[in-house]
């Protein structure tokens, strides 16, 4: 019985998305709740699990295929998976193991090391009669990339000049045509060589919300520098009981965070919204922490971040960060937030202006710690200091305000104590 593989109900506001990675190929032993095939959107990747255990069939989407809801991806046969060339689909219509695996530029199917391979690369590697097993993998999980195929062959190619230089020429049945065009297409003009490579849909709703923050606010920029010294001296001294007690690290970032929604509750502006001609002033504290991601730069959300404790600020934080390198950031993850933060200090950047995160109407930026020489009651003295940029959407927030709001986290990141009292 063939039962239809789908595109699941797609996140509010996303009409479409993009076939990804298929796990399984055609004739391929499935196992219940085992994923098939991951699916991109432009916030998330979904994964498609298997409804039943069986044998793939048809892939109806292949990789790079932009697809809807509800609609088909390929096929499953569901009961016991068929022996090889036995299966479903193509795998079906070949006559013998032996000539399935030439024809799919794979081993004989006795030899159970053979490399999974994507349609394109599988299509590849048999119009050129190769050997999967003997080209280098670079792809996730040791997976062999279309990439990896032609640079196979532009090798080969290279070996078969050297050869006939020598004196001693190849079959000319050998290389494929298809060989040729492919080599062709990937081998670079001299030493100015270019590489087309479409964005992912990721990519493309960040540049979207990014082109779309410079256009729609009034973005301004204030700067300040915060002495970290205090915060350093206090970790130092707590970090291994706080990890003991918590089972989690003591960073900085539980630090800001408390800071921040502090300054929010003085200054309400920034913590707002605008929406139309109102302004939405939002009653919760849901901070943004900027994650780089293996797929692109996301902001999952800290909820009712006012409501958690140091402890619970860094395990959610180490969480999501999880979440975030691994693909599962979830959309409850991603949506909402009233205010973000930062972080380009981690990639050693000193100063920069961070760009609004729509519709939130500011975002505060933290920046690499650098000892620098200050002048303190007369004296020059050495201090472990960070530059801090506060970028805020004129429209709503007055130049006091965000100078304020700054100033404000300033202080209390260089005298803790006033986290704890709350003063």
């Amino acid at each position: 019985m063939s039962i239809e593989i789908k595109v699941p109900a797609l996140p509010e506001s996303v009409s479409e998305a993009t076939v990804v990675t298929w796990h399984k190929q055609p004739g391929d032993a499935v196992a219940r709740d085992e994923n098939l095939v991951d699916i991109e959107t432009d916030k998330v990747v979904l994964e498609v699990p298997a409804p039943v255990a069986g044998t793939l069939g048809d892939i109806k989407a292949p990789e790079g295929e932009t697809v809807t809801a509800d609609q088909v991806l390929g096929l499953l046969e569901e009961g016991e998976a068929k022996a090889a060339g036995g299966g479903t689909g193509k795998a079906a219509e070949e006559p013998a193991p032996e000539t399935a695996a030439e024809d799919d530029g794979k081993a004989p199917a006795a030899n159970g090391d053979e490399p999974e391979l994507t349609p394109a690369v599988r299509r590849l590697v048999r119009e050129n009669d190769l050997d999967a097993r003997a080209i280098a993998a670079s792809g996730p999980g040791g997976r062999l990339t279309k990439e990896d195929v032609l640079r196979h062959l532009e090798g080969g190619s290279a070996a078969a000049e050297s050869a006939s230089a020598a004196g001693d020429t190849p079959p000319a049945s050998r290389e494929a045509p298809a060989a040729k065009a492919a080599a062709a297409e990937a081998a670079p003009t001299g030493e100015r060589e270019e590489r087309r490579v479409p964005m992912t849909r990721l990519r493309q709703r960040i540049a979207e919300r990014l082109v779309e923050a410079q256009h729609n606010a009034a973005m301004l920029t204030t700067f300040n520098e915060v002495n970290m010294g205090p915060i350093m001296d206090l970790r130092s001294r707590y970090k291994d009981r706080f990890e003991k007690v918590h089972d989690v690290r003591l960073g900085f970032m539980s630090f800001f965070v408390k800071a921040a929604v502090d300054a929010l509750k003085r200054f309400p502006a920034v913590n707002a919204s605008i929406d139309g001609t109102d302004v939405i002033y939002h009653g919760y504290f849901d901070i943004g922490i900027a994650v780089s991601s293996p797929r692109g730069l996301v902001v999952p959300v800290l909820r009712d971040a006012d409501h958690m404790s140091f402890a619970d600020v860094e395990s959610t934080i180490t969480g999501l960060g999880v979440k975030a390198r691994d693909g599962k950031l979830s959309m409850e993850d991603l949506t909402g937030g009233t205010f973000s933060i930062t972080n380009g200090g981690i990639f050693g950047s000193l100063l920069s202006t961070p760009i609004l995160n729509p519709p939130q109407s500011a975002i505060l930026g933290m920046h690499k710690i650098q000892e620098r020489p200050m002048a303190e009651n007369g004296q020059v003295v050495v201090r472990p200091m960070m530059y801090l940029a506060l970028s805020y959407d004129h429209r709503i927030i007055d130049g006091k305000e965000a100078v304020s709001f700054l100033v404000a986290i300033k202080e209390m990141l260089e005298d803790p104590a006033r986290l704890l009292l709350e003063v």
